[in-house]
């Protein structure tokens, strides 16, 4: 398999082991992937060596960052086509992960890749994140919350944070070189209830990509105001006043 050629050798170096069916698994989805990106707009990169790079490798180097065997529940906030959330599920078969996304078709897509790959213990559900975190279900209930998404950190906190059970952990996924960004957003993690635990820097695959984990460690419960309602933490950001 084409994909395994290009994943193989970084997984190893981050000691993570995968058999023929998770490769199978991954090759399924990075063909679902492509095929649905055709009628529907999933992401700008669709070749096979972009998907392994880009999307795989990129959502699989939190393994590299943080150890996980002592996770078990992972909400993914804003997975869009499932990155970081499938390909975590897929190596990491002992996680139940719930996948949340604010546009509908996407997750008509998410539960297809659900369906046709075999997945147990993982749900894709439909919602913005300011609403579900309000939820009973939702609030505090997970080990792990991991998003991609592209957002200012004291944005992505507020969306985040809600989901954690208090010493739990949100794993922000940042552009490298966010140090700045990292600084401005402790106020906000603190009002949140959470601390920056570490940062960690990593660089991988052939082009080389290089990518910022800000691992945030959940120390209380976040006060029930928060998350504020939609829309709103993007436009009036959690900070101190000056």
């Amino acid at each position: 398999m084409k994909l395994r050629h290009l994943l193989e050798d970084t997984l190893t170096g981050w000691h993570i082991t995968a058999d023929d069916r998770q490769f199978e698994q991954l090759e399924k989805y990075a063909d679902l992937l492509a095929e649905t990106n055709k009628v529907m707009n999933l992401t700008a990169i669709t070749d096979a060596e972009g998907i392994a790079e880009k999307h795989f490798l990129d959502s699989l180097a939190l393994a590299a960052a943080a150890d996980l065997t002592g996770v078990r529940t992972v909400i993914d906030v804003g997975t869009g086509a499932g990155f970081p959330g499938i390909p975590l599920k897929i190596l990491f078969p002992h996680l139940e992960v719930t996948l949340a996304d604010s546009l509908a078709k996407r997750v008509g897509f998410l539960q297809r890749v659900i369906d046709e790959i075999m997945l147990t213990d993982i749900t894709a559900v439909h919602g913005r994140a300011e609403d579900l975190a309000r939820k009973p279900e939702y609030r505090e209930k997970f080990d792990l919350a991991v998003s991609r998404a592209v957002a200012k950190l004291s944005v992505l906190s507020e969306y985040c944070l809600p989901f954690i059970r208090e010493g739990g952990l949100f794993a922000a996924y940042k552009a490298s070189e966010s140090s700045a960004e990292i600084k401005d957003a402790e106020y906000a993690v603190k009002v949140l209830g959470g601390r920056i635990e570490k940062t960690a820097d990593l660089t991988f695959g052939p082009s080389p990509l290089s990518r910022t984990f800000c691992l945030i460690r959940k120390e209380k419960a976040t006060p029930a105001v928060y998350p504020r309602k939609a829309g709103t933490p993007e436009k009036k950001p959690l900070e101190k006043k000056k």
